[in-house]
């Protein structure tokens, strides 16, 4: 009998949680939804020019406006001649959206082979109709629920990659989705990649492509140009494959790192390993800083990473909230020669959960323009202090407590 009550105190007590965890998300997304009616749309923030380095024989742009990158990308599109590779985790049905997919179905028509993948679940507010593509488009809707799903948690990822590949020459990559919120509004950052460097992002594609395609969609040739430039490398994750080299190359970095390492986040959620290795290179000396958003567009991941600010902040990282607009960008920058920049955030999801590529690039000058985007972002920051974060109400340490169980799912 006591055996009994005992289970029933435990399944009791469980079940509180889950309710007030329950209660917890839906009050923030209420007051979250509310906060943004009252508040103004974002009004700017400051972002460079594009900027090109040579490193080999490719030529990276770096871009920090949405404008700037989109008109680019469309450009290409534009003037391809053979072939266009597109993948995106949202593809909106607004102006932006309806822009690509008219110079996409354009290049159709004139006899490029166009092939498109966008993911079901980040386009699921998108109208139908928009979801629809003409049949000389070769499209791939990666899907809300597979029965692939049944063979448990390495099948439940989501295609959270942003790629477009140009005839094997031109390739662009980062944080940006498409869409007119993220023309103007968004702080985000993209690369464009000319030269034999694009294999990095063309290969990515292709494999996923041919993974995931059903029979009636026509496969990829895997015989195109391979490289071993050191210098500039794709890495994706494939939780399918049980790949995760993204999480490996920024442990590897922070754990080389003997001057300063500097993050870029849209959501900054660190496990064990990355949180520790942020610890141990600030108690060696290195210069650690993080900006993140001071409210993104997920009110529960913001609620969820804040859980470790208190051990950060403590051990001298540098926590640096963004200002005014959603900052969406996953990058960072060490030691004035390693960078990278892709799709993966530092949380659970793009390290271990969705597919994701980051571009690898080892190169001084490269790495000297990510951190001028680092320092022009700096301006448009505030930063956390401890005496400020210990002065937080009670309540907000109760809901960080409620919530903190959920990092594993975000």
């Amino acid at each position: 009998m006591p055996h009994r009550r005992i289970g029933h105190w435990v399944a009791g007590a469980a079940a509180l949680q889950l309710v007030a965890r329950g209660a917890t998300v839906s009050g923030l997304v209420l007051s979250n939804r509310r906060r943004k009616r009252r508040e103004p749309s974002p009004s700017g923030f400051p972002v460079l020019e594009p900027a090109q380095e040579t490193i080999g024989d490719s030529v990276i742009t770096t871009y920090t406006y949405g404008e700037d990158v989109f008109a680019d990308m469309l450009e290409a599109i534009h003037g391809a001649q053979h072939e266009i590779l597109f993948e995106t985790f949202i593809l909106k049905g607004d102006a932006v959206g309806q822009t690509f997919k008219q110079a996409l179905v354009d290049a159709a028509d004139r006899g490029v082979r166009v092939h498109v993948v966008f993911d079901d679940f980040g386009s699921f507010t998108v109208p139908r109709e928009f979801k629809r593509w003409p049949e000389n488009v070769h499209l791939m809707r990666y899907p809300l629920v597979t029965p692939r799903v049944l063979l448990g948690p390495r099948h439940w990822g989501r295609d959270h990659r942003k790629i477009l590949v140009v005839d094997r020459h031109t390739g662009f990559v980062g944080g940006y989705n498409i869409g007119d919120l993220y023309a103007t509004r968004w702080r985000d950052t993209h690369v464009r990649v000319e030269g034999p460097a694009a294999h990095e992002l063309e290969n990515c594609f292709v494999d996923f492509w041919n993974h995931n395609r059903t029979e009636d969609q026509p496969e990829l040739s895997d015989d195109r140009e391979r490289g071993w430039d050191p210098r500039i490398r794709g890495h994706r994750n494939a939780p399918s494959r049980l790949l995760f080299p993204v999480r490996g190359i920024y442990l590897e970095a922070i754990d080389r790192s003997r001057r300063s390492v500097w993050i870029t986040q849209g959501y900054f959620i660190p496990d064990a390993e990355i949180l520790e290795e942020l610890l141990l290179a600030r108690k060696r000396g290195v210069d650690v800083k993080v900006i993140l958003p001071e409210r993104s567009n997920h009110v529960v991941a913001d609620w969820v990473a804040r859980y470790h600010f208190q051990r950060l902040l403590e051990g001298g990282v540098e926590l640096w909230l963004y200002q005014g607009a959603m900052v969406h960008a996953k990058t960072a920058v060490i030691d004035g020669f390693w960078a990278t920049v892709g799709t993966a955030n530092i949380d659970r999801l793009s390290m271990t959960g969705n597919y994701e590529i980051n571009l690898e690039i080892l190169d001084e000058a490269q790495a000297a323009q990510m951190e001028r985007v680092f320092e022009r972002d700096l301006t448009n920051c505030r930063r956390l202090t401890l005496a400020e974060w210990r002065r937080r109400p009670w309540w907000a340490r109760g809901v960080e407590r409620i919530l903190q169980p959920l990092q594993p799912l975000l």
